[in-house]
């Protein structure tokens, strides 16, 4: 077998990445793969100086990846990916054409509105359409690098994310699903519903609605900062604040909430997808894209 040269790193070596940067500690990502705690040194030593960057912290608690580790184990996850899914189409194409269908797992990262009332019919009609697929979710707070970090990272295959150019990694390719409104909530039959403290939460706002906000001099300040959508909605419909949120977290809602809309320049959001370049072409991404967008166009 021909030796590895130059800074090309084997998959073996790729996975010994990842285990290490999962499991946190040399020791336990041996464990992990089945190799002695020697056999991880001696290949993360030997990606390090192939890269020419050190790849881990060490230290008594463990090891856990320096700047330049996050962004090798990143790629070692993605790399991984493609040749999982390189055999397994491969295999679906020498298969006779009768049997042919996307197979194995599909890594999806949602926020918590859209895996609520998004994801439901949408995995449904997917696994119908295409049962040897396995959908696998993660549910991910939309902040910081939100879902579409997952997928940059290599921990997922697919995001479903709020689009928003100045949050969106380098390399990814993303595509709108569906435009989201923003309306006023609050109790009820209350008499001056605006006069209700205002309840927010961390993943509500992004830079796409912070202009309309700044232009309310109705809004007061918030006062109630909660969990999540789910929380805002019990606090509003026990009559203790109102709230202004985006559809898909009122789907459902009590009828002791009532929705108001805020009118023709109410605040929107851009509801849409982002996976790698390499990702988009496969063929389970794309059953899965395809029912994604059904389900926004009846939205």
């Amino acid at each position: 077998m021909a030796r590895t040269t130059g800074t090309d790193l084997a998959p073996h070596e790729l996975r010994v990445l990842v285990a290490v940067a999962d499991a946190g500690g040399f020791s336990a990502g041996a464990r992990t793969l089945g190799l002695t705690q020697s056999a991880v040194s001696h290949s993360i030593r030997g990606s390090e100086r192939r890269i020419g960057a050190v790849l881990f912290e060490r230290g008594r608690g463990g090891a856990r990846p320096t700047p330049a580790g996050e962004k090798a184990v990143a790629h070692a996850r993605r790399v991984l990916r493609l040749l999982d899914m390189l055999v397994a189409e491969a295999r679906e194409a020498a298969r006779p054409e009768a049997t042919q269908g996307p197979k194995g797992p599909l890594r999806i990262a949602a926020f918590r509105s859209t895996a609520l009332h998004l994801l439901p019919p949408v995995l449904q009609r997917l696994r119908a359409r295409h049962p040897g697929i396995e959908p696998q979710v993660r549910i991910v707070r939309e902040l910081g690098r939100g879902t579409a970090g997952e997928v940059a990272d290599g921990r997922s295959d697919v995001a479903i994310a709020t689009l928003d150019a100045s949050r969106l990694p380098a390399g990814l390719v993303a595509s709108g699903l569906f435009e989201e409104s923003y309306c006023l909530v609050h109790p009820a039959g209350h008499p001056v519903p605006r006069s209700l403290p205002l309840v927010d939460w961390a993943e509500n706002c992004g830079s796409y609605t912070r202009a309309w906000w700044a232009a309310q001099d109705w809004i007061p300040r918030a006062t109630i900062e909660a969990e999540d959508d789910g929380a805002v909605l019990s606090l509003v419909s026990r009559g203790h604040a109102m709230a202004i949120m985006p559809a898909l977290s009122l789907t459902g809602a009590p009828d002791s909430i009532e929705i108001t809309d805020l009118g023709p320049d109410r605040p929107t959001r851009r509801v849409g997808y982002v996976t790698t370049p390499e990702l988009a072409g496969s063929a389970a991404v794309r059953a899965l894209v395809r029912e994604l967008r059904s389900a926004g166009s009846a939205l």
